[in-house]
């Protein structure tokens, strides 16, 4: 016995083609229903219009006859009719104004003298013209009743009544054809519904499997779809996001690989020296001071590190404190006030100039750790008795800082990398200053987040030249 798991089941149910090819069916059934309706209801409205118009000339010749006889009696309605041509029609009542039969066409009955109890006639009698029509088994069965009248007199009525099959089967006929056609459009549009919905999801079947794939960590999977379509430009940004993911997940390797190093040769270094001093019985009470203060060295730089990571994952993260407007010149104050000591203490001159109205939309915390650490490499990296120029301006719709220095400078083939995370360029010289190699990875994510760039280049008479950018600050602008 063959079962169906309830998962197949439901996955058929919700199945995209099912239900493009149910709305195609439902469009197609509809359009069908209109075809078979609104056709067959016009021709048979135009029957009826037309037979309407044929039986009102013919009534309206009748009573005209008889409006000359006077007041109507059999004989002389008799005469009257036998003067008159063949009209073709299933039968003719003639009637006075008791609505007593003085003429009857009908050969089956003889109803001369009887009373024709017609609604028809009755309406007629109080002056009415009154049309009936209807199609009923394969024959279109028309009444027609006008009254007849003598100088403004209702004398009698003239009833009609019309069994006609031509047109009726004309009109079936059509109706049979509509069927037919119906049959063979509606079956065919169950096969091509199937056939195009099934290239459509096979399509998007193929997306889907790539997107399990990926999903897995194969980021090297390629999506190839044929055609200029909607699916196809889903499918090519799929391959640039699988691309993206790659990097990414690169980049987020590297970076553990990075900070896994970076954080293990200070500990290693801890490690080595707190294992000295313990194993040393008889190491003097100097050497001991200079070992813990290396090991003070060392936790600091664990610090540094540690609290650069921590900006980076707030820069990362989705929490985010709303941006407001920032004078940017009071933030460049306050990170020199807060460097004036350590540029003092490695004999480096601090010029700066700074700008008035340099706003910024932005978080303040994030723009003093994009000018601190500019300028505090600035003066790290420098030479004693070099200077740091600072300088704060606008220009045009933009906020400009720039810092320079008198520096050894970064070699040309570094300044491509410089920006990446735990890149440096005099490793030994970065560790000797403390730096973690995060420092302007940190500043071009905090400029990138509120649409500013930060680029490098070298300075002309030697050193560096940072120059940060910001979209200046306008009344009611939000990020």
């Amino acid at each position: 016995m063959v079962t169906i798991s309830k998962t197949k089941v439901f996955d058929i149910r919700n199945s995209i083609q099912l239900k493009f090819a149910a709305n195609y069916v439902a469009l197609i059934v509809l359009l069908l229903v209109l075809m078979n309706t609104y056709p067959i209801s016009m021709s048979r409205n135009l029957a009826f219009t037309s037979k309407m118009k044929t039986m009102e000339d013919q009534a309206g010749i009748i009573s005209a006859s008889l409006s000359e006889i006077g007041p109507l009696s059999a004989d002389e309605v008799s005469k009257a009719m036998s003067s008159l041509e063949d009209m073709n029609l299933t039968r003719i009542i003639i009637t006075d104004t008791d609505a007593k039969i003085l003429f009857d066409t009908s050969e089956t009955e003889n109803n001369a003298g009887k009373y024709a109890i017609f609604s028809e006639i009755s309406k007629a009698l109080n002056g009415m013209d009154v049309f009936y029509s209807v199609l009923k088994n394969n024959a279109i069965m028309s009444r027609l009743a006008m009254p007849v009248q003598y100088k403004g007199t209702t004398i009698g009525t003239v009833y009609l009544y019309d069994y006609e099959t031509e047109q009726a089967t004309l009109i079936s006929n059509i109706q049979k054809n509509m069927m037919r056609i119906s049959y063979v459009v509606f079956a065919s549009s169950i096969l091509l519904a199937l056939i195009f919905s099934r290239a459509v999801t096979k399509r998007i079947n193929s997306i889907l499997s790539a997107i399990k794939v990926v999903k897995e960590g194969s980021y090297d999977y390629k999506l190839t779809l044929k055609g200029k379509d909607e699916l196809t430009q889903l499918g090519n940004e799929f391959n640039r996001m699988a691309e993206r993911l790659k990097t990414t997940d690169e980049m987020r390797r590297r970076f553990v690989s990075d900070a896994s190093h970076e954080l293990k040769t200070p500990l290693a270094a801890i490690k080595l020296l707190s294992d000295s001093i313990v194993q040393n019985e008889n190491m003097d009470v100097e050497t001991t001071r200079d070992f813990v203060k290396d090991i003070g060295r060392e936790a600091d730089r664990l610090v540094k590190i540690t609290e650069d990571l921590l900006s980076i994952s707030r820069l990362e993260g989705e929490t985010r404190t709303k941006p407001y407007k920032v004078d940017m010149k009071n933030v460049v104050f306050k990170a020199l006030s807060i460097l004036t000591v350590l540029a003092k203490n490695s004999e480096i001159t601090i010029q700066f100039e700074l700008e008035d109205g340099c706003f910024v939309l932005a978080v303040e915390d994030d723009l003093h750790q994009i000018v601190f650490n500019l300028i505090e490499n600035a003066i790290k990296y420098n030479e004693a008795g070099g200077q740091v120029f600072v300088f704060l301006r606008k220009d045009d719709e933009k906020v400009v800082f720039i810092t320079e220095d008198t520096g050894v400078g970064i070699p040309p083939e570094d300044m491509p990398f410089i920006f990446d995370r735990f890149y440096r360029v005099d490793k030994a010289r970065s560790r000797e200053a403390g730096g973690s190699g995060l420092g302007l990875s940190i500043v071009s994510d905090a400029a990138k987040r509120y649409g500013g760039t930060v680029e490098v280049s070298a300075r002309e008479g030697g050193g560096s030249r940072f120059v940060t950018t910001f979209p200046i600050y306008k009344g009611g602008q939000e990020l």
